[in-house]
């Protein structure tokens, strides 16, 4: 898979009952983001520190689901642990992807996966620690892939949804470390002129790199 390329839309069981991916995700965006197994340290203090998020989602317009090669009941057993440890239970859907269809479908795993994902360690699903954005459009635009010892960065997914949809939006791009209220570069595609209508008092430090406030 690209970025660019068509989500592939999957129907599976999850801990808020059976949903169609490409229907779920409706007029959102959508975050997907996997875990190679149940009960494993790290992907629970990202479980609980997403729940925490969930609110900064819901204003971008954006759902978030995950996704780990269990059961719905693993799930729900596991989402108590979270609670307790974490704070916070998951507060979004959780897919069961027992029989590795997610996985597979997603590049997550080989088509050649297959059995009882309970005999399966977390070291024989390390692949399936990714995230995943994908716009309203059901087309994947962000693509992050992390080792089982590294707990992702969710703040940073936040900061590149924040530029996706402020670029989906705008002629514009962001630089390196943006965020929020920064100051962001003219797209390559407005000449000159037109940037002098779109973004008045823009500062050219190259052509190729012209600068400008953040539009609102």
């Amino acid at each position: 898979m690209r970025i660019g390329d068509e989500a592939p839309n999957f129907t599976a069981q999850t801990t808020e009952g059976q949903l169609d991916f490409h229907q779920w995700i409706g007029s959102s965006w959508a975050v997907l983001f996997s875990h190679p197994k149940d009960f494993t340290p790290v992907c629970t203090t990202e479980l609980g520190t997403m729940a925490r998020l969930k609110p900064e989602f819901d204003k971008r317009n954006a759902k978030i689901i995950g996704l780990s090669v269990d059961s719905v009941e693993d799930h729900h057993r596991w989402s108590k642990d979270i609670a307790e440890t974490q704070g916070t239970a998951p507060n979004y859907p959780m897919i069961a992807d027992a029989d590795y269809k997610v996985a597979q479908a997603y590049d997550m795993l080989p088509a050649s996966v297959s059995g009882d994902p309970k005999k399966r360690t977390a070291a024989d699903n390390l692949t399936v620690r990714t995230v995943f954005i994908i716009g309203p459009d059901k087309k994947i635009k962000l693509m992050l892939y992390y080792p089982m010892t590294t707990g992702r960065n969710f703040d940073e997914v936040l900061r590149a949804l924040d530029s996706m949809q402020l670029t989906a939006k705008h002629k514009v791009a962001t630089p390196a470390n943006w965020k929020q209220g920064d100051d962001v570069i003219i797209s390559g595609s407005v000449n000159d002129e037109d940037a002098k209508k779109q973004f008045p008092g823009f500062k050219s430090v190259k052509p190729y790199l012209r600068i400008t406030p953040q539009p609102k």
